[in-house]
């Protein structure tokens, strides 16, 4: 993300796949959510939304209740109502509270249980009801990060991964959009039709999602026969279908360096949402001025990147939000790095470097931040973004594009349709190149900061050596390779300590010292005179 068949039948084929599902990864969990079915119904006369949601649950444990996640109405009239929870056509006991819904049953471990939950309700968020620029009424999902509870009964955490159906009937002058395939779309009495979306990849809550809007809808074509489709509202058709085509063109880069697209579609849809992109899975939303961007390109490449990191490989918690921005914040620069050349790489990481020093400046903290605690819309920040980014430009410096690139493919193909933290990226990288990586791990995602350093350099003629002082200024300590060229010929050191002092053999005084030429280094330093760091360090 940025800033800026019969429903019955479908649900048989979801339950025959929940059987062979791992177990929900969030600790101390009751159940393991297998498949949604959501039915809805939207109306032009109000915004009240009323749902029927039939959730197939395997049990973890022995239990005699268990809770989803669904906001209750309030005072000011926004929220979900609960009417009924029923199994096999049985009413349940339920208990509604201001986020959950706890419902009684009795089950066993590893049994799997279908139950039917009516509500209605005005959303208080997650589901935006508004108007777009034209003027017209739109319905836009609007999930991330745990904002999907307000308008759908779930368990709103990225771990517990499942498929899902959404089943729409709204008046029949929209056209409706969803994640998965679309397998009915029929004329219903009312001027209302009924749209069906099946998805059976299975999810995180926070890209499950629908839109509903009048669409002009376009095919750019087909990607390993994936079709690429475009939705945009009809007053941008000639723009937005010209912008963006450019989907069917980044899909490729992706598919050839991580993996298979788990999906089958892709479609891109302008919309309300309150980011500038949104990484739905396989429907992804950009918001309405996207369509006359110029950024669209690399905005694109940024939520297509998220199919393969954020959506198939999820994180495991939103503490290691950085395996999904991170990585889709990278794999944008490489894209473009492939498409335009190593200097765009360098221009991108440059301007992405001043990001990460000075979002430090206001809050110093580490890239996986296990801190924040439900407020996880402070995650997205420059650490989340380009620190990871940067840190993933390091890993493949240290290894090497080959290795690199063997590992990133290791970790989504062990991780695809499931989840993942920052130590099983580690493990993957480590196994794949040989190397102990704990270490660059540990610097560079777990403790706050950088190096921020003073450099010094002075010639001895008679000694025929170049004498490089270097200090690291900040509270803890980095190793890193530092990399510079003398008179364009390339050398690296290793900076490990609090003052760091080498030679280098030269006949001659240098005409140029170029301090990380090639912008492999997060850091920032200050080029200071030699007598001044002798005289900080008493060197004799």
């Amino acid at each position: 993300m940025l800033i800026i068949r019969s429903v019955r039948k479908t649900l048989a084929a979801a339950l025959t796949f929940a059987a062979l599902s791992a177990h929900a990864q969030i600790p101390g969990a009751t159940i393991d959510v297998q498949h949604y079915n959501f039915a809805l119904q939207l109306s032009d006369n109000d915004n009240t939304i009323n749902g029927q949601a039939t959730v197939a649950v395997k049990f973890i444990k022995d239990a005699a209740s268990f809770s989803l996640d669904l906001v209750k109405k309030n005072s000011s009239g926004k929220g979900m109502l609960v009417s009924a929870v029923t199994e096999n056509g049985k009413q349940l006991r339920f208990v509604q509270d201001s986020d959950t819904i706890k419902i009684y049953t009795d089950a066993r471990l590893n049994s799997i249980h279908n139950y039917t939950i009516n509500y209605a309700g005005i959303p208080a968020d997650g589901l935006i009801i508004s108007t777009n620029n034209y003027g017209h009424r739109t319905f836009f999902g609007d999930n991330w990060p745990n904002r999907a509870h307000n308008w759908l009964p779930c368990v709103d955490a990225p771990a517990d991964k499942a498929s899902v159906d959404f089943v729409v009937t709204a008046p029949d002058h929209y056209q409706v959009i969803s994640n998965g395939l679309k397998i009915k779309e029929q004329a219903l009495p009312g001027n209302l039709k009924l749209t069906h979306w099946h998805e059976a990849t299975v999810l995180p809550t926070k890209v499950m999602v629908i839109g509903v809007a009048q669409f002009a809808i376009d095919h750019p074509g087909d990607v390993n026969k994936i079709p690429v489709y475009t939705y945009v509202f009809p007053e941008n058709k000639e723009a937005g279908f010209k912008s963006y085509a450019i989907a069917k063109d980044i899909l490729p880069f992706f598919i050839e360096r991580v993996g298979p697209f788990s999906y089958e579609k892709l479609a891109n849809i302008q919309s309300k949402t309150i980011f500038g992109g949104m990484e739905n899975a396989s429907a992804i939303f950009y918001f309405e001025g996207s369509v006359t961007s110029p950024d669209i390109e690399s905005l694109m490449a940024h939520e297509i990147a998220h199919q393969w990191f954020g959506d198939g490989a999820s994180e495991k918690n939103f503490g290691h939000l950085w395996l999904s921005e991170g990585f889709a914040t990278y794999m944008t620069n490489l894209y473009l790095e492939n498409r335009y050349g190593a200097d765009t790489l360098k221009k991108r990481l440059i301007l992405d470097r001043e990001k990460v020093l000075g979002f430090e400046k206001r809050r110093l903290t580490p890239v996986v931040d296990t801190a924040v605690n439900g407020h996880y819309m402070q995650l997205l920040n420059a650490n989340s973004y380009e620190k990871g980014n940067w840190v993933l430009h390091m890993l493949r410096r240290k290894l090497g594009d080959e290795l690199f690139w063997k590992g990133v493919r290791a970790y989504y193909a062990k991780y695809k349709g499931s989840n993942a933290n920052t130590d099983d990226l580690r493990l993957i990288m480590e196994q794949t190149s040989g190397q102990d990586l704990k270490q660059f791990f540990t610097q560079w995602l777990r403790t706050a900061g950088h190096p921020s350093l003073d450099i010094a350099w002075n010639y001895d003629a008679e000694k025929g050596i170049i004498d490089f002082i270097v200090d690291q200024k900040q509270q803890t300590l980095f190793n890193f390779p530092l990399e510079y060229t003398i008179d364009g010929e390339k050398h690296t050191s290793v900076i490990k300590d609090r003052f760091n002092h080498f030679q280098i053999p030269a006949k001659a005084a240098p005409a140029t010292v170029v301090i990380d030429a090639d912008v492999n280094l997060l850091a920032d330093y200050e080029i200071k005179t030699y007598i001044d760091l002798m005289l900080r360090n008493k060197v004799k």
